[in-house]
């Protein structure tokens, strides 16, 4: 069972999210404004949070940024009437790992956050093989750390998001291959995605400018976009 926090000040809506996530075994807490979500993020941990960015005391993204420094490893989900292109990104580049546009179906927001939850639980869960497959990746100066599910470069710790981690992971997996698009969206986010791609891009970015606030001189792999296909994370030595 897992702990969700569900961010709507719509009573209709706010109800029928709780029951129905309630039905599937989920212990629910129900907010109807911002700073109630605030303060339940800071009184206590959340596997996922399902944010509406209308609300009537905070504007949602000011909730979802500061939901990020509270629950750095939850998985933030944005429920929101908000469609434009430019809303997304930023709403994405606010923390969120997820965003859908209402109207959405209960069938769809179910599978999506089964889906989270599921890949969280498998990132998380420990690994008995771990030690002999081989839990720790060196790319020049930096080093992935699967058990630990943390990036070191010079014995320095990214500052890496949940999805972030698990995006860079992905690519790590095979460096100096080229990974399409939908096997990322299918592998990181989710197998049954038909939604636009533009939360890939916006984690590409992060991870880049998480990358170029190092150290100059640091042997670091590079991500190398290919246009019409996905990326390709390319060795320091490749450079």
């Amino acid at each position: 069972m897992a702990r969700l926090l569900v961010v709507e000040d719509d009573d209709t809506i706010g109800r029928a999210l709780r029951s129905s996530l309630a039905v599937y075994g989920h212990d629910v807490v129900w907010c109807t404004a911002g700073r109630e979500a605030l303060e339940a993020g800071r009184d206590g941990r959340f596997d996922l949070v399902l944010l509406d960015l209308g609300l009537p005391d905070v504007d949602g993204l000011d909730v979802c940024r500061d939901l990020r420094l509270t629950q750095p490893d939850t998985v933030l989900v944005m429920l929101t009437a908000r469609d434009a292109e430019m809303d997304v990104i930023i709403g994405l580049e606010a923390g969120a790992d997820d965003y859908l546009t209402k109207p959405v179906g209960l069938a769809e927001l179910h599978a999506r956050i089964h889906a989270h939850l599921r890949r969280v639980e498998t990132t998380q869960r420990p690994d008995p093989e771990d030690d002999a497959a081989g839990s720790t990746t060196v790319l020049g100066d930096l080093v992935l750390d699967l058990a630990g599910r943390r990036v070191l470069a010079a014995g320095t710790e990214l500052p890496l998001r949940a999805k972030e981690f698990e995006l860079f992971a992905r690519l790590a997996a095979q460096p100096a291959t080229a990974v399409s698009r939908e096997t990322l969206m299918s592998e990181v986010w989710d197998e049954h995605w038909f939604r636009s791609t533009k939360t890939l891009d916006v984690h590409i970015a992060a991870l880049r400018r998480h990358l170029a606030d190092l150290p100059a001189g640091t042997a670091l792999p590079r991500i190398t976009t290919l246009r019409g296909h996905g990326y390709r994370l390319d060795p320091p030595e490749a450079e």
